[in-house]
């Protein structure tokens, strides 16, 4: 049916029936009947396509736009078709143009012996709701594809952990001790679980924006893995993704029943007791329904000493599809229990697997729902949307020393408290929706992409913080004293309107010009609950309109160049709303206090960069890019370690590099990419750090202009090998390194202890298929046994006694650091079945 198309599509392409629109191309392609969506989907694929093919005469033509659309044709034919249970994932690159398929090779030597064989076209998402999306070759940006195969080959227990040992300027830190708790930095940029981290990275699943809104945080346990269709990672400060998009974002897109069908069922277990269970179902009722549902489960005991983890998760959707229309109902859920051990400090490292102290607990669970759709009135014409409620709950108990033991108290009696027990919880409902129009057509006879969207976002939140003295047993657990004691109780409302334009307008066939803009409105109330803090009562609103602007240059199919400008905005948190006086500092999670306003933050991004296609195995892309942010937020120690205060403290700037690529000899794909980082203050400012060696007599240190961000490596390595040794036997390795970094602390890069050393590691991962529905693994982590440390933080040790018991009174100044997991062994089964 394809191949009819094809021939179609070659005088379309031509210039046989220039007096036709897209339209044209619909005709082209109406072999595909029910297919419709697919259709349309085609025609904004040869929207790029066209300019390709269209300088080139005769044969030429219809081997290049025919085979093209072939592949895109067979591609979606074949996702339409149940896939092969168990079927081995292919080795292809996390990110850039993936290798032919052979369903595409198989299509090409239909339509002729000699044509060349060309990737299907991917789509990107270029807005927070998908709707036609854009062709890469026409996108602005070095932006990264996961797919599920990707995930499901190298059996990662953690989405985090395959984002660290994959994706260019991708890195993480394991500051809270918890593999399901990890901050994740993408060009300097982080999304963390951890209230009171400046966030950013924006995310979203199904269009959905899944930043917690106290705080902005990421929970990356909360994001149900073995649901994820595509994962895609777009760079800069995209402002059509809206509010905390200074450094990019991570949009994820759900399986569905007609694409995923059949099921499967997955145990793992291994090292530290790890075990684990997934299901997952697909399929289609009747024509139009399809339906997709999962479910999974982990118990952790841990590598360290109190670091346990217990996760649950589900979810489901039902879609209804037509030739025009498609509407889908998901939901999902999750309810989990994660310990940590923190940061250590280095004289603990005889024994890298004990706590400082304990117990530290996350409880995290979530509901969700979200209703989407989109119509298409014709193919010029699609209207897409969603609404969506989320109910997000967190109860977080930490243990602390007390760093004011031994001083003199008010009364004049000497502070003899050794710790304290902390309880806060976060109780957020946060709701809203989304609408976007999407418009294919010409402008002055150019070919034109026009989007025009627009979000809603609600939360309310509720956060209470309660303290109870303690003191601390031989092995560092704290006892409580007493009863808990409410120090805050308060209620936030935060609402977010954006509004935003996107076109991709064809100047000629070669070149392409993208202009966008968003304008953001934010709300953020603040109440008090309790009645004794009156003056925390206030409402701040943040405004921007943030642009952007793109250029891109497809000389031939096999290479695009870009050049790109945007902007982006972040507003402050309630918690850093709140906690922004240096004369009233707060410990995190933060007492809540009636502080001065601070500024939002705005990034300003510049990037340039190319990709490519070499022969009909290998694949390329380098970037080059500088992101400015105006009025950064930082959390500013105070003369103590545990308290602080948030404040802007002028510039900070991140620029790198990127280069990636990927081959195929023979049975060995390799992929591999490099990647640099330079994040540096471009402001001067003061801050307290009395642990750090070089500061003043009041404990203060100086930032300068080009001192280095602490927790940012400036090189990381990473190296994919997969090699197929026979048809149904596959071995796998990651090879990765990360340079060093200077702890936080130290923002002048001037204490004594240096910087934390960077680390090499390597994974080992295997899979045999034993028939075509089952199928055993094997994956290996850190096979070098590594010691190592992903995090650094400089603070006072309370623990110097004997057996590095509690010893108030002879506290020293330490690096603290947060070790990384040594070796760790696991096997697996899965049995899949259509």
């Amino acid at each position: 049916m394809c191949f009819l198309s094809s021939v179609n599509a070659f005088r379309w392409a031509s210039g046989k029936r220039q007096n036709r629109d897209r339209r044209s191309l619909s005709c082209a392609v109406d072999t595909l009947g029910p297919y419709k969506k697919v259709r349309r989907r085609i025609v904004t694929a040869a929207f790029g396509l066209r300019r390709w093919c269209g300088s080139q005469r005769g044969v030429s033509i219809a081997l290049c736009f025919g085979c093209v659309l072939g592949s895109v044709c067979v591609t979606a034919w074949a996702q339409a078709e149940p896939a092969v249970a168990g079927a081995p994932a292919p080795g292809s690159p996390a990110a850039g143009w993936p290798a032919p398929t052979s369903s595409s090779s198989s299509m090409a030597s239909a339509a002729s012996a000699n044509a060349s064989t060309l990737a299907p076209v991917i789509v990107i998402g270029t807005t927070p709701l998908l709707g036609i999306g854009t062709p890469l070759s026409l996108v602005p940006a070095n932006v990264q594809t996961v797919h599920a195969q990707d995930l499901e080959h190298q059996h990662r227990s953690t989405l985090t952990e395959f984002f660290e040992k994959n994706l260019p300027s991708v890195d993480i830190n394991e500051a809270q001790g918890n593999p399901y708790q990890v901050d994740i930095n993408y060009r300097g940029f982080t999304a963390s679980p951890l209230v009171g981290t400046p966030q950013g990275l924006s995310v979203f699943m199904d269009g959905v924006r899944i930043n917690e809104p106290f705080g902005d945080v990421v929970n990356w346990d909360l994001i149900p893995q073995q649901a994820i269709e595509t994962i895609q990672l777009i760079p800069g400060s995209n402002p059509t993704f809206g509010l905390n998009t200074l450094g990019g974002a991570i949009a994820i897109s759900t399986k569905n029943g007609k694409a995923d069908p059949g099921g499967e069922a997955e145990v793992t277990g291994g090292s530290w007791g790890r075990k684990t269970a997934q299901l997952e179902q697909g399929g289609t009722i009747g024509p139009n329904l399809d339906y997709y549902v999962t479910g999974d489960a982990a118990n952790d005991d841990g590598w360290a000493d109190h670091n346990s983890s217990r996760v649950r998760q589900g979810f489901g959707k039902l879609r209804y599809t037509d030739a025009d229309s498609t509407y889908s109902l998901s939901a999902g859920g999750a309810d989990n229990d994660l310990h940590g051990t923190q940061t250590i400090p280095r004289s603990f490292l005889d024994n890298f697997r004990q706590a400082y102290t304990f117990p530290d607990q996350n409880q995290n669970s979530v509901g969700y729902v979200t209703l989407s759709g989109d119509h298409s009135f014709n193919d010029h014409v699609e209207l897409s949307g969603n609404v969506y409620f989320r109910r997000f709950v967190n109860t977080n108990t930490s243990s602390n020393n007390n760093t004011h033991f031994g001083q003199v108290l008010p009364d004049g009696s000497i502070d003899m408290l050794e710790g304290t027990n902390i309880q806060s919880s976060i109780d957020t409902d946060s709701y809203g929706a989304s609408l976007q129009l999407t418009l294919l057509g010409k402008l002055g006879g150019m070919e034109n992409q026009f989007v025009a969207g627009m979000a809603a976002d609600f939360a309310n939140s509720h956060y209470t913080q309660s303290t109870q003295d303690a003191t601390f047993t031989a092995s560092r657990a704290t006892i409580g004293i007493g009863d808990f004691t409410q120090q805050v109780d308060a209620k936030t409302r935060d609402a977010n309107l954006g509004f935003y334009l996107q076109d991709t307008l064809s100047l000629t066939k070669q070149w392409t010009l993208t202009l966008a803009g968003r304008y953001d409105w934010a709300k953020a109330d603040i109440g008090d609950e309790s009645g004794l803090q009156p003056l925390l009562n206030g409402s701040h609103v943040f405004s921007r309109f943030n642009p952007a602007i793109g250029l891109n240059w497809n000389p031939t199919p096999g290479f695009t160049a870009y050049a790109t400008y945007n902007e982006g905005m972040r507003s402050p948190t309630a918690i850093e709303l709140t906690c922004a006086d240096p004369a009233a500092p707060c410990s995190l999670p933060n007492d809540f206090l009636a502080d001065p306003a601070l500024q939002p933050v705005v990034s300003k991004t510049f990037e340039v960069g190319a990709r490519g296609k070499i022969g009909s195995a290998t694949t390329w892309s380098a970037a080059v890019y500088s992101t400015t942010l105006h009025n950064d937020i930082e959390f500013i120690s105070s003369a103590t370690t545990t308290q602080g205060f948030f404040q802007n403290v002028g510039n900070t700037r991140r620029q790198g590099i990127e280069l990636a690529g990927h081959t195929q000899f023979g049975p060995l794909g390799v992929t591999a990419n490099y990647s640099y980082v330079d994040a540096t203050y471009r402001s001067t400012w003061v801050e307290s750090s009395p642990s750090n060696s070089s500061a003043d007599a009041n404990g203060n240190i100086t930032v300068k202009p080009g001192n280095h961000i602490p927790g940012i490596p400036a090189n990381t390595v990473k190296l994919r090998l997969d090699y197929a040794a026979t048809p149904k036997w596959d071995i796998g390795t990651n090879l990765t390194y990360r340079g060093s970094i200077y702890e936080r602390g130290d923002e002048d890069n001037e204490d004594v202890n240096g910087k934390i050393a960077g680390y090499f590691l390597i994974d080992l991962d295997t899979t045999y298929q034993i028939t075509k529905q089952l199928q055993v693994f094997g994956t290996v982590s850190n096979l070098l046994n590594k010691r190592y440390a992903s995090f650094g933080v400089l603070g006072q040790n309370f623990f110097n006694g004997p057996n590095h018991m509690f010893d108030g009174f002879a506290p020293v100044n330490e690096q603290f650091v947060g070790p990384g997991a040594p070796r760790g062994v696991w096997v697996g089964m899965r049995y899949a079945w259509r």
